[in-house]
């Protein structure tokens, strides 16, 4: 195996020759790469980890209201860029395309509902938030048409794309695509983290600045719970704040979200990967480690701006091999949250659970198209008659992970506003109007199909036939 030395300046000219790249991806890859190959690693002691006080990670109460006069609201909208990260394909879901265009309910897509809630924004405080969209080559070519369907909107819609890393062979070290691998599969988009180098190599970023914009706040286009909050804007300025990552407190289902914690007097992300073996237990524990990003920050654009000219965030690389057509390859990548520790001033804020509404399956989606959440003006609210402040736990089988299917399997999406868990497997469909509540389980045994009826109620049942309806 070849050392480090010789690895570097063999790929360094193989990349060189890549015509698809930018000078600007060019150094910013074999920057990661000479990273990675040097181990520079931070090493967490874990002696060394404290609890972050109220002072870092503020807890959401504790920060002022945005007073009643439109003045004030106007004020902070107008120092303000929304960008969502928009590099994601439907996959997972069976979906092609953007992710973001998936339809999430009453006919409108994530960008459907972005849009709206931006625009009413604009419409109601006479000003102008833009919304920039951050693509990767995977979904760019796409989200320009889809873009198109807003023209006439009230909201100026910005895209542009992620650094396009080539895939790293992994015995000989060298990039795929100088081997010959030219489709889409010899390239990656490296991560979050590449947020701010691209927003600055955009251009997007100076303009921005001279329209006075002063902060960004980044979400993931999938989070329906990430909407415009200027109470936290309204801190930020107030306290010059550079940075602030959205934290609320873990449940069961989030024991591998990363966390916010004090290191030697800086806060910084802290995430499973990181975490010694013996350790990850104590990691995972709500009641050490009692809160988890959201991945909803807020950032300064002067601050990015001064950082990455200053080639300083050097984040956590997170490698990730993978086997690809047959052959090892390694995409090394890096997390916008891990960004945190390099910001001055930077602090967490304990947000409450509603800002973080994700779809990342299509359990999410049965919440969400449910009478468990009802929507308004492009904001997806919980209904107040759910008393129990989490949500139901939501297990479907794989007849349900495409979206099409899942649709397929509901005549209409059943009442949960009093359920506490769903566990549903083998090939079930539901008629329409059907309740459920407390525990329910619903089977169909292998070459076997099960229909639950119209307007049917279950509480508390486990269904294995059509003899237990």
């Amino acid at each position: 195996m070849a050392s480090a030395t010789e690895k570097l300046p063999q790929l360094k000219s193989a990349v060189d020759g890549l015509t698809e790249m930018s000078a600007n991806e060019k150094s910013g890859f074999i920057n990661l790469v000479s990273r990675y190959l040097s181990g520079e690693a931070q090493h967490i002691e874990w002696s060394k980890i404290q609890t972050p006080t109220d002072e870092i990670v503020v807890p959401y109460d504790k920060m002022a209201n945005v007073s009643q006069d439109a003045s004030e609201t106007k004020y902070l909208l107008d120092k303000l860029v929304v960008l969502k990260l928009n590099g994601g394909l439907g996959t997972t879901m069976g979906c092609t395309g953007p992710k973001s265009v998936i339809e999430v309910r009453d006919g409108l897509t994530f960008l459907d509902l972005i849009v709206i809630q931006i625009e009413n924004l604009n419409n109601k405080y006479g000003c102008k938030v833009p919304l920039v969209l951050m693509n990767s080559f995977n979904t760019h070519d796409d989200t320009q048409k889809i873009v198109e369907k807003y023209t006439n909107s009230n909201v100026d819609i910005h895209t542009f794309n992620q650094s396009k890393y080539p895939r790293v062979v992994a015995d000989e070290f060298v990039p795929w695509p100088s081997k010959g691998k030219t489709d889409k599969d010899g390239w990656y988009p490296p991560g979050h983290g590449d947020v701010f180098p691209s927003l600055m190599n955009s251009g997007k970023l100076d303009a921005f600045l001279s329209q006075g914009k002063e902060y960004v706040f980044v979400a993931n286009s999938d989070n329906l719970g990430a909407i415009v909050d200027l109470k936290i804007l309204k801190h930020l300025i107030q306290n010059k704040n550079e940075y602030c990552m959205e934290v609320t407190p873990k449940t069961l289902a989030d024991v591998k979200g990363g966390t916010l914690i004090s290191y030697e007097g800086k806060v910084q992300l802290l995430e499973i990967a990181q975490v010694p073996d013996e350790h990850v237990n104590e990691f995972k524990s709500i009641e050490k480690f009692k809160i988890f990003n959201t991945n909803n920050l807020w950032v300064n654009l002067k601050a990015i701006k001064k950082l990455v000219e200053a080639d300083a965030l050097k984040m956590e690389i997170i490698p990730n091999p993978k086997e690809v057509d047959g052959v090892k390859v390694l995409q090394l990548e890096t997390a916008a949250g891990a960004a945190i520790r390099f910001f001055d001033n930077a602090i967490g804020v304990n947000v409450p659970r509603s800002r973080f509404l994700p779809v990342k399956a299509t359990s999410d989606l049965l919440l969400v198209q449910s009478d468990l959440y009802t929507l308004v003006d492009g904001f997806v609210t919980r209904n107040k008659a759910r008393t129990n402040p989490t949500n139901p736990a939501i297990e479907l089988g794989p007849e349900f992970k495409k979206v099409a299917s899942f649709l397929s399997r509901f005549k209409s999406i059943p009442s949960i506003v009093e359920l506490d868990s769903l566990k549903v497997s083998g090939d079930v469909s539901f008629g329409s109007s059907v309740v459920l509540k407390g525990k329910v389980s619903v089977k169909a045994n292998s070459g076997t199909t099960l229909e639950i009826p119209d307007n049917a109620a279950l509480e508390n049942k486990d269904i294995n036939g059509p003899k237990d309806l």
